[in-house]
């Protein structure tokens, strides 16, 4: 009964923000950038591999790994990119797997799933029921990556043309938050999102679903006891 609803946006287009509202509303949030955090951690599978294939140069005094110094690497050479998503994908899908299971028993009906690249993996969004994405207009995310970033225009060009561009992703989406105005206004967008998902079809199903079980097993329960109290 529960569904999967992908969330995704582009670099400084406020998705963080999103997210925090979203989690403040109670909803499961499994954030694919942390456990791509956790997943490359000294003595990791994943980490060792990394090694292998960049150097030890890019590894910071306590051992765990310069994603700056990473990061300046693969958003130069896509083949790169491509090599570390090859090594880490495969770590990130199973400790989300564990982390959706998790939210399974403890009774959640459906999990955001924050995936940075979601659009870019397009093999992920088969798996959604629903697709989200957290858009702002071009002019805004490159003012916004070079105040957040200190960057110049040249190099914050070169980050957001590194992945797809947000009008190709919005066409892809099943529904669309535009963080290009206030924050109220994203913030409207956000809670008519959850009541959205709330109400949704799937989501009255399961709840009807659980419903006819849990009175299917109180009435069992109220059977049996009343056979061994006769």
């Amino acid at each position: 009964a529960m569904f999967l609803v992908g969330l995704s946006g582009g670099i400084a287009s406020g998705k963080s923000a999103v997210v925090a509202v979203l989690r403040e509303l109670g909803c499961a949030v499994i954030d694919a950038d942390v456990i791509a955090r956790q997943v490359v951690q000294p003595h990791s599978k994943a980490h060792q591999q990394i090694l292998q294939h960049f150097g030890t140069e890019i590894l910071l005094e306590n051992g765990e790994i310069n994603r700056e110094a990473l990061g300046s690497i693969i958003f130069s050479q896509p083949e790169k990119r491509r090599l570390l998503n090859s090594i880490t994908h495969p770590e990130i899908l199973k400790e989300m797997l564990k982390q959706i299971l998790k939210y399974f028993v403890l009774g959640y009906r459906y999990v955001i799933l924050d995936i940075p690249l979601l659009f870019e993996t397009r093999g992920l969004t088969r798996l959604m029921k629903y697709t989200v994405l957290v858009y702002c207009d071009p002019p805004t995310q490159l003012a916004r990556l070079m105040k957040r970033s200190g960057l110049g225009v040249a190099e914050a060009e070169a980050r957001i043309s590194s992945q797809l561009p947000l009008e190709e992703k919005r066409r892809w989406a099943t529904h669309v938050i535009d963080n290009s105005g206030d924050w109220e206004s994203t913030r409207r967008q956000v809670l008519q999102l959850h009541t959205r998902l709330e109400d949704s079809l799937d989501f009255l199903w399961a709840r009807l679903a659980v419903g006819t079980a849990v009175a299917g097993l109180g009435g069992l329960v109220f059977l049996l006891i009343r056979h061994f109290i006769s």
